[in-house]
């Protein structure tokens, strides 16, 4: 069921840009999973999608507390980064599953370290350098995901 499609992203203004189109595109919660090097723009990708669902002030990594959750008018956002996660039980008493509701937006950077504890992602998204700029893949897995990466197609042409 997956679709793909693929984006080159110039510079941080356009990885901003890129977040901020998905927010508009999840109007009913999605699981996101972030793949991509040390600065390949996973935390730039998610300051968009946070600023796309209203949010005015700084996005920040939650390198060391795993979570960084924003409350927003238009929807919870929840920002993981599991770089540090020693093992994946430690979510399991963090409550993880409390974050995952339907209508919740969850982006996980580093979602390999997530194990079991975490749900199958709407979108999978890679972002990877070429040369001075970076591109983005965005793989749907589910329903919602395919929707959204249509709607995000129609849109690019």
């Amino acid at each position: 069921m997956t679709d793909s499609v693929g984006f080159p992203l110039a510079d941080e203004a356009a990885t901003v840009n890129m977040g901020k189109q998905l927010a508009t595109l999840m109007e009913q919660g999605a699981v996101i999973y972030l793949h991509g090097d040390l600065g390949a723009g996973k935390t730039t990708l998610t300051r968009g999608i946070v600023q796309g669902f209203g949010h005015q002030g700084k996005v920040k990594s939650p390198t060391y507390t795993l979570v960084e959750p924003y409350q927003l008018a238009k929807a919870d956002v929840y920002h993981f980064d599991l770089y540090r996660l020693g093992d994946p039980e430690e979510l399991e008493y963090m409550g993880i599953r409390d974050y995952f509701s339907p209508q919740a937006i969850c982006v996980v950077e580093w979602p390999e370290k997530g194990g079991e504890f975490i749900p199958t992602p709407d979108l999978d998204i890679t972002l990877r350098y070429e040369g001075e700029a970076r591109a983005i893949t965005i793989n749907s897995l589910t329903e919602r995901g395919k929707a959204i990466v249509q709607q995000l197609t129609s849109a690019q042409e």
